[in-house]
């Protein structure tokens, strides 16, 4: 339900294009209810809807109601279908209701609720209540249990009853007051093995709220003691049960009864089963207990008698695979063989289990066997929960695989479900198209849709991720200003989880400055002296992302008065660019073969500088300058090293090497795993180069070249009256989203910024210039000379 609405002042935000007078209406308007409070608690369901009705029942003054009755037949029909909590997408769409906005109340046009007609009364009631029981259910789709959520599979077979630990209530608990007599018993110095392990199971069924009370009664203590006294006279099985009930106690994972359990099923680990083994796996799993060497010890006999493992055996040793973050690699090819010996009897449940076992231990997986998980899943996608599905689509991106059918048929199933599927799950669907580069219209705007009304649920990270991945494809929504004034104010109210994650925010920053979008009081913190600090101590490498930023706020944001990066530090990154790009990006093939093509054509190499001009762009520029009349000027006169070198180079374009080029790199686990967790924007080597200097604000002016001494990565001055200055891009296929001519979001950035710094930019496409590689010289030349001298380039530089 629609909260009463308040006027606040919205966060200031620079862009390109200024808002119009409604856009700025709507992105200046704030929620009366406290968000931060909201988002502090999102799993209290039911006190948020009951909060919600106070002030509705109480004060019905220009309240809204969302009306879909549409909504409710989709319910009925669908929770029929799919019982995972993650796929509940039948229950309809809540957000997509017309907003009826009802008139303050008035003796004239509106007689007391105690006056009214029964029916209108009862019309009313039922409307509040009906909103109250979707913005209920909204609430249970959006909670996420990362405990129990990943155990799902463990309910489509029988077998697994024996292979994990059940953590439920109990069917029949025991009363209250029997807990006394239990410890009552203990006290008696009843401390035998089969007594003790009886009184943990006794005890482990009494209700929650008395055996929440257990931890402080001394007796309970004595019994704990007593176990620990007797760990070596228990039976394995006695153990077992001992350790099921403390699941369900209020043991936490440091107390000394564990530390015993643990070391003991370590000493006694190759006497039991693998069954017993897995059991015990799980039971730590539900306690939350890291236990390093005990899981060792499994995936040793794991791989000894791996040849016995049934079908819930191995998905269950692969949870807990995933759920201990280790990846043994002795057993890697044993998993992929395995998961091809299976593939067609798991349920799709369970390969999505598979799927998130592997991509939370980082376990590499081959091309084929991801290629054929996922061509069963494109097949069944529909069956599919959408917890289950979210799962096998972080291991495509982790795999960087570009499964197309998979893909298209995401594209036909998913945008339905999105309205009730949680914030974390959109989050990682929408992270897998800005991955794997693939744009597909349908479910962006879909999440662009749905997004708003879910963004109190969003942590840092998910608000982050949703800016980076609409930035990275270039698309703005038809609701852009909603979604993106959302994202913002949600941003604003996480400020302090980004002290911890500092990463989160520039992830954020460099999605929204793709789309030309600059929030000054945000950007101004990411560059004050204490968060660049921060940065500089996080395990990732976040400082080209800093300077990406920093720099693209210096060309397109001419008037920001905030913080600005040390010059010292702009200087030490630039120079590691630069570095980087001599060795890997200046040297490519079709690089190389462009700048010496271009100095034959023009007349030397003083007529063509290889380099970049955006060092924080982290791509390389052909840069030609030509006087109005058209003829090459020559300004190359200090020539770099890198040029020396790409003379002396003779590239033999074989087979292998074009197919390179054209279908592009793939990307290593490493990489890819890192792009789940900070910026990444290109799958070729520049997306690991470090961004850097370089740029200088649009309109500031120079009219002299720079010295052959000014400091590495530093602009040239704004091109002379009469002068025009070409900035040729050798694109490749990791430029555009897949299979498509539409940039990547950094490189409409790079484009837009070289323009506004009065650069003409000429790109050589990729589908016209590598074909040309292997065609004769002249017609080489020729395509150049058409590129460079086209008459309709002198009036734009004008």
């Amino acid at each position: 339900m629609a909260t009463v609405l308040m006027c606040r002042r919205f966060p200031r935000l620079s862009r390109v294009a200024a808002f119009s007078t409604t856009a700025k209406r709507e992105a200046e308007r704030g929620s009366g209810k406290s968000d931060r409070e909201e988002e502090d608690n999102p799993g209290t369901a039911n006190a948020r809807a009951e909060s919600t009705a106070t002030i509705h029942l109480l004060s019905p003054v220009d309240y809204r109601v969302l009306y879909n009755p549409a909504a409710y037949a989709r319910g009925r029909a669908g929770s029929q279908q799919h019982v995972d909590r993650d796929s509940s997408q039948a229950l309809g769409d809540t957000v997509t209701g017309t907003a009826q906005t009802f008139p303050a109340a008035s003796s004239q046009t509106l007689p007391p609720i105690r006056n009214a007609p029964p029916k209108s009364n009862t019309l009313l009631q039922q409307t509040i209540l009906a909103t109250l029981s979707k913005e209920e259910e909204k609430d249970r789709w959006e909670v996420h249990d990362s405990k129990e959520d990943p155990r799902m599979f463990q309910k489509g077979r029988p077998e697994y009853s024996s292979l994990s630990c059940d953590s439920s209530e109990p069917a029949q608990p025991l009363p209250a007051e029997e807990g006394d007599s239990i410890l009552g018993s203990v006290a008696a110095g009843e401390d035998s093995p089969v007594v003790l392990t009886d009184c943990f199971r006794r005890l482990s069924r009494l209700p929650a709220e008395r055996r929440a009370a257990l931890a402080a009664e001394p007796s309970f203590d004595v019994l704990c003691r007593g176990a620990v006294t007797a760990m070596g006279l228990f039976s394995t099985p006695d153990l077992i049960h001992l350790l099921k009930a403390c699941v369900r106690l209020p043991v936490p994972p440091t107390h000394p009864l564990l530390d015993a359990c643990e070391a003991e099923f370590c000493r006694r680990a190759w006497d039991m089963q693998l069954e017993q083994l897995l059991l015990v796996a799980d039971c730590w799993r539900c306690l939350e207990r890291s236990v390093p060497s005990y899981l060792s010890i499994l995936f040793s006999f794991a791989n000894l008698h791996w040849k016995d493992l049934t079908l819930p055996q191995f998905v269950q040793l692969v949870y807990i695979i995933g759920e201990g973050r280790r990846s043994p690699a002795d057993l890697a090819q044993k998993v992929e063989s395995t998961i091809l010996k299976h593939l067609e009897a798991f349920t799709l449940e369970e390969l999505g289990a598979i799927c998130l076992g592997l991509f939370k231990s980082l376990s590499g997986i081959s091309d084929h066997v991801m290629r054929r998980i996922a061509d069963r899943v494109s097949l069944q996608m529909e069956d599919m929960s959408t917890y289950a599905l979210v799962n096998v689509l972080k291991m495509l991106r982790y795999t960087r695989m570009d499964h197309l059918p998979l893909l298209k048929e995401l594209g036909k199933v998913i945008p339905e479900r999105i309205p009730t599927v949680n914030i974390q799950g959109i989050m990682h669907i929408t992270l897998t198209y800005s991955s794997l580069h693939y744009f597909d219209e349908g479910v962006l705007a879909a999440v662009a849709t749905s997004l708003p009304s879910k963004v109190s649920y969003c942590r840092s990270k998910d608000a982050a991720k949703f800016l980076w991945s609409f930035g990275c494809l270039d698309y703005e929504p038809p609701n852009e200003e909603e979604f993106y004034s959302s994202l913002i104010k949600q941003i604003h109210i996480k400020l302090h989880e980004f002290r911890k994650f500092p990463e989160h925010l520039l992830t954020a920053l460099l999605g929204l400055a793709f789309v030309k979008r600059f929030p000054e009081e945000l950007i101004d913190y990411a560059l004050r002296e204490e968060f660049v600090q921060k940065t500089r101590g996080s395990k990732y490498e976040l400082s080209k992302d800093l300077f990406t930023l920093g720099k693209s706020v210096e060309i397109e944001c001419p008037t920001y008065r905030g913080s600005r990066l040390p010059p010292q530090l702009c200087q030490e990154f630039t120079e590691m660019v630069l570095s980087f790009a001599e060795q890997e990006i200046y040297v490519r093939p079709e690089i190389v073969e462009a700048t010496t093509l271009l100095e034959s054509m023009l007349g030397g190499p003083e007529y063509v500088k290889n380099h970049m001009i955006l060092p924080h762009t982290r791509s390389s520029d052909l840069e030609v300058r030509l006087a109005m009349d058209g003829h090459p000027i020559p300004f190359n006169f200090n020539t770099p090293v890198a040029a020396k070198k790409l003379k002396d180079i003779g590239v033999s374009l074989t087979d292998e090497l074009m197919a390179q080029l054209i279908k592009g790199r793939t990307q290593s686990p490493v990489e890819v795993e890192n792009e789940g967790r900070t910026p990444r924007q290109e799958r070729g080597d520049e997306a690991a180069t470090p961004r850097s200097d370089g740029a200088i604000p649009a309109d500031t002016k120079s009219q002299a070249e720079p010295k052959s001494g000014c400091s590495p990565g530093a602009l040239p001055p704004l091109p002379q009256p009469r002068e025009v200055r070409l900035a040729l891009q050798v694109s490749n296929r990791n430029h555009y989203c897949y299979g498509s001519k539409r940039l990547l979001g950094l490189h409409c950035l790079k484009r837009r910024q070289l323009r506004r710094l009065g650069y003409v930019v000429v790109e050589l496409p990729f589908w016209e210039w590598f074909p040309l590689l292997r065609r004769t010289r002249s017609e080489k030349l020729s395509y150049l000379h058409y590129k460079v001298f086209d008459p309709a380039l002198l009036p734009k530089a004008g």
